[in-house]
C-alpha cells in the first residue's frame, strides 16, 4: 500500500495564522526553530543561531534550563490544573511571596494573569475600581504615552501609542489621553545610558493633561520605565521621578509596565528599583518564567489591596480573573526560574555586562545610515535613517541578514533592538554585535 502523499512545505504551514508576521512572506521562506539550549537556537536545518533578543524580551535565564524544565515536567504529573476561583493550591501563594520579596517596599500583593496584555488591562481595571471604592468615581480617564507599548488587548492599545496597533481597529477605549514620548534626537542622540536632557517632558502631565481633564477625572498614568517595542526609548534623567511627584500631588495612580524591564534586565529585579521610583502598580510577565510557560501579573501596594478587601465584606472583592490565573505549571516554572535567578545571580548580572554591552551598541556610531544608538542595562537599539519611500526597510534587511549569518535581533520600525539573555558572556556580545556590524557595514 502506498504511503499517503506528504504536503508541500507551503501547504504544511498554511493553517497557522502567525501573530505580528507577514504570513505570505514567512511561508515562502520560513525561519523555523527546532530546539534551543542556553544562548542558542538550532534551526530545522541544523544551523545555530544566537538569541540576541531573549527571543521576545522573555528568556532571561536562557533556553531549556534544567531546573525549570524538570519543575514543569514534575508538576505536570502531580497537579495539572486547579482553579484560583475560591479554591487554591500552594504554588501561586509561594510565587507571590517570592515576588513580593523582590518588589519595592510596600508592594506586597500580586494578582496573577497569563500575559503582559492581560496584566495591563488588569492594572487599568484595578486603578478604575480603586478610585470608585475610595469615593472618587469621576476618576475614569487613563493617560498613556506616545510610542508606548502595553500589549494588544483593547485597554493596552488604547493607552499605548504604537500607531500601527491603533490604526488597524479604529475604535479605542474612550477617555484616554497621551503624554508625548521622550525621544529627543536633536538633543540626545547617541546618549550613553539615560539622556541628560528631557526631564521636563513629564511636566506636560501638569501643564496640559491635568488642566484639560482636571485631576479629579484622571485615574492613572501608565508608562514603561524603558520603552521596548516602541523602539527602545530610554527615559531622560529625572523624568520618572518628576512623573511620580506630579501623580502624588494630584492623587493619580502611577503604573509601571515592567513586562520587559522586570526580572533583571537593568541589573535590578525591577526597573523601579533601578530608577529609585516606586509606582503604585507594576505589571510583569515574560521573565517571571523565562518564557517557558505563560504567566504574568500585577504587583500592587498594600493600600490598594486593603481597599478592595475591606470594602468587600463577605463578597467577592475584585470581579476579575482568568481561568488560568496562578496555573500550577506556570507557578512551578516561576519558582524554578526565581531559584535559577537567585543561584546564578542573574537579577544583578546586567550590572557586570552593562559596560561591554553599551560599548557594543555604540560601536555602530558613525556607520552609514545609523542616526542613533541607545542603551540601558542589557537593552539597546540602533536606529537607521529611513530609506526614501520604504520606512523600516533597512532594519528588516538587517534582521534577515543577521538571521542568515546566525544571530537573531529584532526590527522595530527603523530600529534594531538587542536584548540578550542574562546568562550572556562577553564572547556572546562580541558575536552578536560583530555579526550585526558586518551586516550594517554592507547596508545600502
Amino acid at each position: 500500500m502506498n504511503a499517503a502523499p506528504q504536503p508541500s512545505q507551503s501547504a504544511a504551514l498554511e493553517h497557522f495564522w502567525m501573530p505580528y508576521t507577514n504570513n505570505i512572506a514567512f511561508k515562502r521562506s520560513p525561519k523555523m526553530i527546532a530546539s534551543a539550549q542556553g544562548m542558542y537556537y538550532t534551526t530545522v536545518e541544523g544551523k545555530k543561531v544566537l538569541d540576541g533578543l531573549a527571543t521576545l524580551w522573555c528568556v532571561n535565564a536562557g533556553h531549556c534550563r534544567p531546573k525549570i524544565v524538570e519543575a514543569i515536567r514534575k508538576q505536570a504529573g502531580v497537579l495539572d490544573y486547579a482553579s484560583s476561583f475560591s479554591v487554591g493550591h500552594p504554588l501561586p501563594f509561594e510565587v507571590a511571596r517570592r515576588i513580593a520579596e523582590l518588589a519595592p517596599e510596600d508592594m506586597d500583593h500580586v494578582f496573577f494573569v497569563n500575559s503582559g496584555s492581560e496584566a495591563v488591562d488588569t492594572a487599568l481595571k484595578i486603578a478604575l475600581a480603586y478610585h470608585r471604592l475610595k469615593g472618587s468615581g469621576t476618576r475614569t480617564r487613563l493617560i498613556g504615552r506616545e510610542r508606548g507599548y502595553h500589549g494588544v488587548n483593547f485597554g493596552g492599545i488604547s493607552v499605548g501609542g504604537v500607531s500601527a496597533n491603533r490604526k488597524a481597529y479604529g475604535v479605542m477605549l474612550p477617555g484616554v489621553d497621551h503624554l508625548r514620548h521622550t525621544h529627543d534626537p536633536a538633543r540626545s542622540a547617541f546618549s550613553r545610558g539615560q539622556p541628560a536632557a528631557g526631564a521636563e517632558f513629564a511636566d506636560e502631565l501638569e501643564n496640559r493633561i491635568i488642566p484639560l481633564h482636571d485631576a479629579s477625572n484622571i485615574a492613572a498614568v501608565i508608562v514603561e520605565p524603558v520603552s521596548g517595542a516602541g523602539g527602545v526609548l530610554i527615559p531622560p534623567q529625572g523624568y520618572l521621578q518628576r512623573l511620580r511627584q506630579i501623580c502624588d500631588k494630584h492623587g493619580i495612580l502611577l503604573i509601571f509596565d515592567e513586562v520587559i524591564t522586570g526580572y533583571g534586565r537593568l541589573g535590578k529585579p525591577f526597573a523601579s528599583e533601578y530608577f529609585g521610583v516606586t509606582p503604585d502598580l507594576i505589571t510583569f510577565a515574560k521573565g517571571i518564567t523565562s518564557g517557558t510557560v505563560p504567566m504574568a501579573g500585577v504587583i500592587v501596594k498594600r493600600d490598594i489591596y486593603d481597599t478592595f478587601t475591606q470594602a468587600a465584606g463577605s463578597g467577592v472583592d475584585f470581579f476579575h480573573g482568568y481561568t488560568y490565573s496562578g496555573h500550577p505549571l506556570a507557578s512551578a516554572a516561576a519558582l524554578a526560574t526565581l531559584d535559577t535567578y537567585a543561584e546564578e545571580g542573574l537579577l544583578t548580572r546586567a550590572q557586570t555586562l552593562a559596560a561591554d554591552f553599551e560599548n557594543g551598541v555604540h560601536s555602530f556610531k558613525g556607520l552609514p545610515h545609523v542616526i542613533d544608538c541607545r542603551n540601558l542595562g542589557l537593552i539597546g537599539a540602533i536606529e537607521f535613517a529611513p530609506r526614501a519611500g520604504a520606512p523600516g526597510a533597512r532594519a528588516l534587511e538587517v534582521f534577515n541578514q543577521c538571521w542568515d549569518r546566525g544571530v537573531f535581533v529584532r526590527p522595530i520600525g527603523d530600529n534594531i533592538a538587542f536584548c540578550p539573555p542574562l546568562i550572556a558572556e562577553k564572547k556572546h556580545l562580541e558575536e552578536m554585535f560583530g555579526v550585526a556590524m558586518e551586516v550594517v557595514r554592507e547596508l545600502k
